[in-house]
């Protein structure tokens, strides 16, 4: 009977991928940017570590062909993400996102990186995937800097996402300041919320968000279509979701993988539903604080100002010890979700502004594992 459970057990491990080397984490390597000898391929190849929707990783470049200081930061019209982010806001702050830790690892090598916010000119929303492909989200312009440092660098090889609860101790002022001090002059807003009023508030509002999502068909096909359950679907994918990203490790993820490929039933859209909407609950239940990034209005350089602010922010909390998890869904724009939309705007941006960011933040109590990444090269394009 033994034998049988051992065998059994090794089969659901070898189909979970256990022997198979897991070339989609090889970004997250400290010397991983060494291959390359172009300067502005070594700070993509640390930018593709930024946080992005779905995990979609919806970035481009253009390296100039003829200033070796310039490179040009495109979104990837082929991987939006329509059902959860139909006027593709989300997609634009991942793009604020890849250039915060692009900037983060530009000081730690010894540049500046300057942006300049579409200097060809903003999208036609009436034919926005052809857009995106034509014109850039930002020029990057490198610059030898002596005197650039940076405290955030450690940072940016470390989970941008933990789901779990967070311990009970409250967030300092000194760690309320200095998460703070990342806003400097942006066009977004950030507000730090740790009453216990707002925490409430926005905890249930978070479960509400959750919810809504899970029960969204379109939604839960389209997270279907970018999860991967073994470790070859991984290295080809390279971005999307896998069990990582509710904290599993070690053999517990190659048997949970491996049972998922063999019976898929265990994760199916109702256990998923049930999963999600618990881990948001017990999160929410342990958390020190709440951070909010705003903006005036809902422009597409605003949406992308509010990216840069939240890795920022993300980086930052990591410096300092701390962890966070973006609970976003009740910012959606589908019409399911209208209603908590409208509330925790009413609530928290009375004069109209846009919320872009809700981010959990506290003390961790366990350590997230790092997720699937592209390679850098990969993103290289010529308009």
């Amino acid at each position: 009977m033994v034998a049988v459970v051992l065998v059994g057990m090794g089969t659901v491990l070898a189909v979970g991928g256990i022997f198979v080397p897991a070339t989609y984490l090889q970004p997250w390597s400290a010397t991983y940017y060494q291959q390359f000898t172009d300067p502005r391929m070594q700070l993509v190849a640390h930018a593709v570590l930024a946080p992005s929707g779905h995990n979609m990783q919806p970035w481009t470049v253009q390296l100039d062909a003829t200033d070796t200081d310039v490179l040009y930061l495109y979104a990837d019209s082929t991987r939006l993400t329509p059902a959860v982010d139909p006027f593709a806001r989300q997609t634009m702050v991942s793009q604020g996102a890849f250039l915060a830790y692009l900037q983060v690892a530009a000081e730690h090598l010894g540049y500046s990186a300057s942006f300049e916010l579409f200097p060809n000119g903003t999208y036609d929303e009436t034919n926005l995937e052809e857009s995106m492909s034509a014109l850039p989200v930002a020029r990057i312009t490198l610059a030898k800097d002596p005197s650039a440092a940076t405290d955030d660098y450690d940072s940016l090889f470390v989970s941008d996402t933990n789901r779990s609860p967070y311990t009970e101790a409250r967030l300092t002022a000194a760690q309320s300041d200095a998460l703070s001090a990342v806003s400097g002059s942006s066009a977004a807003t950030l507000s730090i919320l740790t009453t216990k009023q707002d925490i409430t508030a926005l905890g249930e509002l978070g479960i509400e968000g959750t919810r809504i999502e899970t029960e969204y068909l379109p939604a839960t096909e389209e997270s279907d279509a970018v999860f991967w359950g073994t470790e070859q679907a991984k290295n080809e994918a390279r971005s999307g979701f896998a069990v990582e990203g509710q904290g599993t490790t070690g053999l517990m993820k190659y048997f949970l993988q491996g049972l998922i490929t063999i019976v898929p039933a265990v994760n199916d859209d109702a256990a998923g539903a049930k999963n999600a909407i618990a881990l948001t609950a017990a999160g929410v239940a342990h958390s020190a604080g709440y951070a909010l990034i705003s903006t005036a209005a809902n422009s597409r350089a605003e949406q992308v100002e509010a990216g840069i602010m939240y890795a920022q922010f993300s980086l930052r909390a990591r410096t300092l010890g701390l962890v966070t998890q973006p609970l976003s869904q009740v910012l959606q724009e589908y019409p399911t979700m209208a209603v908590p939309y409208a509330a925790i705007h009413a609530k928290y941006a009375p004069e109209g502004q846009t919320i872009q960011m809700l981010v959990r933040v506290g003390m961790p109590t366990t350590q997230y594992p790092v997720t699937m990444r592209r390679d850098a090269a990969s993103l290289v394009y010529s308009p």
